[in-house]
């Protein structure tokens, strides 16, 4: 389903688009506002960036990528941000950014509106954030006025929408510093913005017979291991051997009974990257006179050593640990393949898929579990 989207006409759109490059490129920011031959580009150092470009007669599309908001990626199911767009888009160009997942909006202009794919729940896609300067007269001037004198800028406006831009309104603008004015007034041209340029155009896109479309956002995919985890029998394989690193972490979890009774309780999870723990019934115990987190540190410390010690070429590392000990006894229990019902789940947060697939490359192949063929990335999508 598609909905309509409030932006200016895409004249006005690109006019200010070319002025706010031809600024930047004066003042040497050729990395964020540009324009190119094949239409004007923004590019954030954070990673986002967003893409504009006219087509013949009124048609024209913005499309781009925010690093912290994609319905395409974050909604459950997945936005396609191409679900209904016209023939005529850059195909070959939008198809494998969506295919990667770096494409987080299409918005494209037919028939004298603006449309895309409409989200859920109204969530942002990051355009307005990416673009922001450019939706209104305004905020165009508020963004070339923290350059120079806002009388400046306004005549600066003013000369782009007739296409009369002179090295003299940049320098009237550009008050502090020297500007790159032979670079400046090439922006301009390319983004016609002078007498006898034109904007540059391209070509209507084709469509392609079959696409790769998203079917599971990231966070349906995670679930979707997980739950096979929690389903999950362990495989059989060897007792790990004795190691002095197990009778270290026993010794430190004794020494840390919340009760000084030897009763310690460690539920752990750890991978090559990442580690984490939670509350078991007598959790390690704290020292007033430890630094913040010093407790965390060092048991992160023993039990990696303890998962290198008892790491084998052939079966792999556990992934889930758990240990209670007392006085005198110790009860260790270690998870390979599966999802311990000791270790909750809140649905949101657990194993990174690309740690799982590490750890799984790294074993032989009898001893990967079944659930290791949901770990590729081709899980997700579908042909369409």
């Amino acid at each position: 389903m598609l909905t309509d989207v409030d932006l200016p006409a895409p004249g006005l759109l690109w006019i200010r688009w070319a002025t706010l490059s031809t600024t930047h490129v004066a003042l040497g920011r050729t990395g964020s506002w540009s324009i190119d031959d094949h239409g004007a580009r923004r590019d954030r150092q954070d990673g986002g960036w967003a893409r504009f470009a006219l087509l013949d007669g009124r048609r024209a599309v913005l499309y781009g990528d925010h690093h912290e908001h994609s319905a395409a990626m974050r909604d459950d199911p997945p936005a396609d941000p191409l679900t209904g767009a016209p023939d005529w888009l850059p195909w070959d160009t939008l198809a494998p950014l969506a295919e990667r997942d770096r494409l987080g909006f299409v918005i494209w202009h037919e028939s004298g509106r603006w449309s895309r794919v409409r989200y859920r729940d109204g969530r942002p896609d990051g355009m307005t954030d990416l673009a922001g300067p450019l939706l209104t007269g305004e905020r165009t001037l508020g963004a070339l006025s923290r350059f120079g004198p806002r009388p400046a800028a306004e005549r600066l406006v003013v000369a782009a929408v007739r296409a009369e831009v002179s090295p003299a309104h940049l320098t009237d603008l550009l008050v502090d510093g020297v500007p790159d004015l032979a670079a400046a007034m090439a922006t301009a041209a390319r983004g016609g913005l002078v007498p006898g340029s034109a904007a540059p155009r391209i070509a209507p896109g084709r469509r392609p017979p079959m696409r790769r479309v998203r079917r599971l956002s990231h966070g349906e995919h995670d679930r979707l291991v997980w739950s096979a985890m929690r389903d999950a029998a362990e495989v059989s394989r060897p007792a790990p051997p004795t190691t002095a690193e197990l009778d270290t972490l026993v010794g430190w979890l004794q020494d840390r009974a919340p009760h000084a009774d030897g009763r310690c309780s460690l539920l752990a999870y750890a991978d090559a990257t990442s580690f984490s723990v939670q509350s078991g019934e007598r959790p390690p115990a704290e020292r007033p006179d430890e630094e913040r987190y010093a407790t965390f540190r060092r048991l992160t410390e023993l039990v990696r050593a303890l998962r290198r010690a008892e790491s084998d070429p052939r079966y792999g590392r556990w992934l889930f640990l758990r240990v209670e000990t007392s006085a005198s006894a110790v009860h260790v229990e270690r998870r390979y393949d599966s999802w311990p019902p000791w270790w909750h789940d809140d649905g949101v947060s657990g194993p990174w898929r690309t740690n799982l697939q590490e750890e799984m490359d790294a074993r032989q192949p009898r001893y990967r579990p079944s659930w290791v063929r949901l770990l590729d990335p081709e899980t997700a999508f579908r042909p369409l």
